[in-house]
């Protein structure tokens, strides 16, 4: 119970906008294996945020790492490819969105390895850049912005520069075209009434919100969860990328479970004083 307690900021956090999503695709008509797959792997990412923690020792945080960075480039060697563009982990009949399910965590974790957190995002960031995959380029860059804005670190600011160019390369190339109750979301349920389109961009805000402010984690880690969840819905408005937590789709919901069971899971990181955040300033 006390667990439960502590974590409930992060599973309201998750719980909201794929709660209001699903609301969404049932009105929107949407096929009821949409449905049940988002409700199915909801309680698997409730499960993650409310019972993972981060590994205690560097050395298995930095394992994990590396092994979520291969990830990322995974889809390169085994596809599918579609146009063109390579993004997504082949999972027995379900295609996975790589970033929306490895991004969240790797940030993450990078904050924790602070003396490595720049060569983590842009080795992130090559990645997006081979895919191609914007979503992954907008998500890291507000990530990176919500860093710096705590550390106020050198290194992280050169890394925001070069992730914002690097995401616009990811925008211009490779777009396939959008995949109904996916993509677009907020578009699409706009079309069909402002007040659902409304409901599911407050869902967004309330989720953004009490990441930025009340998981029980380091300022450093709720700016950067943050600054992922805004980058990756900004796109989705602006083209056709996931809609993230509100659309059909496992992959964001099981990444941003698996980030916010890593991000709660250590007390004695979550109340870290504010002047180490500051040590690199």
């Amino acid at each position: 119970m006390g667990r439960l307690r502590t974590r409930l900021p992060a599973l309201l956090a998750l719980s909201i906008p794929v709660l209001a999503g699903l609301v969404f695709l049932h009105l929107a008509g949407a096929p009821r294996h949409y449905l049940a797959i988002n409700a199915g792997v909801l309680v698997a990412g409730l499960g993650m945020a409310l019972l993972i923690s981060a590994p205690s020792t560097e050395k298995a945080r930095r394992a994990l790492t590396v092994v979520m960075l291969a990830g990322l480039f995974l889809p390169l060697l085994t596809g599918p490819w579609h146009d063109g563009v390579a993004r997504w982990l082949p999972v027995g009949p379900f295609n996975l969105h790589t970033s929306g399910l490895l991004l969240p965590s790797i940030l993450v974790l990078a904050v924790r390895e602070r003396e490595y957190t720049p060569p983590i995002l842009l080795a992130a960031a090559f990645a997006g850049l081979l895919q191609p995959d914007a979503a992954l380029g907008f998500a890291l860059l507000f990530a990176a912005i919500g860093l710096h804005d705590v550390p106020r670190d050198w290194r992280i600011g050169t890394t925001c520069i070069f992730t914002f160019f690097a995401a616009i390369v990811m925008a211009v190339r490779g777009n396939p075209p959008p995949q109904e109750f996916v993509e677009r979301v907020l578009v699409t349920a706009a079309g069909l009434s402002p007040f659902a389109a409304l409901g599911l961009f407050l869902s967004l805000v309330v989720s953004f919100f009490l990441i930025l402010r009340a998981i029980p984690a380091s300022k450093a880690i709720r700016f950067t969860l943050a600054g992922c969840l805004f980058g990756f819905t900004i796109l989705s408005l602006m083209s056709n990328y996931p809609s993230v937590l509100i659309g059909f789709g496992a992959a964001p919901i099981l990444g941003f479970g698996l980030a916010l069971g890593l991000a709660t899971g250590h007390q004695n990181e979550a109340a870290e004083p504010e002047k180490d955040e500051t040590a690199t300033a």
